[in-house]
């Protein structure tokens, strides 16, 4: 039965900002750890324009809030550090801390780049707490010794109050919220911390009188799905007292990957690349959505691939926060990578290359699991979407963010042009005398 299992929700605390930290610091010895400061992920480090995608604990002091305006975050915090989004540094640490993982659990299930939960049930006797807070304090400290970040544990009978255990007091922390427990740790809390709770969700049930987990628990069903839908409101009502029968369902690894290639008629460079090597690479994002679709196969990372002119290949992959075979992901995703590769100031074009041959694929591969969900599931289902949503605009601002950093640079490189092109004239006209070289109109 799923009420004597024991289930682990493990979460990166600051994920994306700890990430970045660590590879400043294996970079820059010695240079200070964004994770001790204000600090944020996101925006152009130049411009101080663009959204907050990451913040630091100390930031989070200030009210520094992910998703709002950097602008608005330095107002809150002038002293603010801000850095890039750095995809495929948070795919290498993300990949690491699964590997440890699964060395703890053959039943772990990744729900986004950086939290899985795993079924623990094989390693510890149903109701032996003292247990499961060794097994958690032994994953923290793995991952904090060999991976240089911290995590935090949280640890009931079910995916639902595991995940609301692990949401507690951060970072680095292991807290239980076991079924008898809920009354005293979960009751209290605003509505809007349920899990699978959104927003609208949340002002609907406010608008009733419902503000805590245990007023809704309390709560008539009928009254709940009258006013949020018959399974949003069943949803609610069992959650908000702990039930939860969704399982930890394990990705099973499959063929290494699918990808597909096409060796192109003539070479693409920066100034084609719009017109013919965009349509290719949604063609090609395309094939490979087809082929999973039809093998049953999801997957969760994406590869952008191209050969040069001189027959070299070089390739760029990110993670997705979760397995996908949608064409629309895997293109998203693609284009992405192939500005990364191609098209920034260190990238293939600006170093004179031509390319005749692009790639796509899709590795880490799962079988997708077709059966009727239950409300459990359905919930996660949404929230999973959810993610997906905030990763790809994630994805959307870093690379609106690449795009003007790419164009301040170009700007700075044309004003250096200029300033070196007034002073040769300043030199002539001084040593020849003036009007002796003009401005062209």
């Amino acid at each position: 039965m799923n009420s004597e299992r024991t289930i682990f929700h493990v979460d990166v605390n600051s994920a994306f900002l700890s990430w970045s930290a660590l590879k400043k610091l294996r970079e820059e010895p010695g240079s200070v750890d964004l994770r001790t400061i204000p600090s944020a992920v996101g925006g152009d480090v130049k411009t101080r324009h663009g959204i907050i995608t990451a913040k630091s604990i100390p930031a989070k002091k200030y009210g520094v809030q992910t998703g709002e305006p950097v602008v608005k975050a330095l107002q809150k915090c002038p002293q603010l550090v801000t850095v890039p989004p750095d995809f495929p540094t948070y795919h290498e640490y993300s990949q690491a801390l699964m590997d440890i993982l699964a060395q703890y659990s053959p039943l772990l299930q990744q729900v986004s780049i950086d939290e899985a939960y795993l079924d623990m049930s094989h390693r510890i006797a149903f109701g032996d707490r003292e247990a499961a807070l060794l097994w958690a304090s032994r994953i923290r400290e793995q991952v904090k010794r060999e991976l240089g970040f911290t995590v935090n544990v949280g640890i009931s009978t079910n995916k639902l109050l595991a995940k609301m255990a692990s949401d507690f007091q951060k970072p680095d922390r292991t807290h239980t919220l076991y079924p008898d427990e809920v009354p005293a740790k979960m009751w209290p809390l605003p509505i809007h911390s349920l899990y699978g709770c959104g927003k609208s969700t949340a002002q609907k049930l406010q608008l009733i009188g419902i503000n805590t987990i245990g007023e809704a628990a309390a709560s008539d069903l009928t009254v709940l799905q009258s006013v949020l839908g018959q399974k949003s409101g069943a949803y609610i009502y069992n959650s908000a007292s702990g039930i939860s029968r969704s399982p930890v369902v394990a990705e099973r690894e499959q063929a290494k990957s699918i990808s597909n290639e096409r060796t192109l008629s003539s070479d693409i460079d920066r100034n084609n690349y719009q017109a013919d090597g965009v349509p290719v690479i949604r063609a090609l994002a395309q094939k490979v959505a087809s082929r999973m679709q039809k093998k049953g196969l999801s997957g969760q990372t994406v590869t952008f691939q191209v050969k040069s002119s001189e027959f070299a290949r070089y390739s760029r992959q990110m993670s997705l926060p979760e397995p996908t075979d949608r064409a629309a992901a895997i293109e998203s995703a693609a284009l992405l990578l192939a500005d990364r590769l191609l098209n920034r100031p260190d990238g293939l074009f600006s170093a004179g290359m031509t390319i005749r041959l692009i790639g796509v694929g899709v590795s880490r591969l799962s079988e997708k699991q077709v059966h009727q969900m239950d409300l459990f599931e359905w919930a996660d289902q949404n929230l999973l979407a959810e993610n997906r949503k905030k990763e790809e605009e994630r994805l959307a601002a870093a690379k609106e963010e690449e795009k003007r950093r790419a164009e301040a640079e170009e700007e700075e490189r044309q004003q250096a042009k200029q300033a070196k092109l007034n002073e040769m004239m300043e030199k002539i006209n001084s040593r020849y005398g003036s009007g002796t070289v003009k401005k062209g109109k």
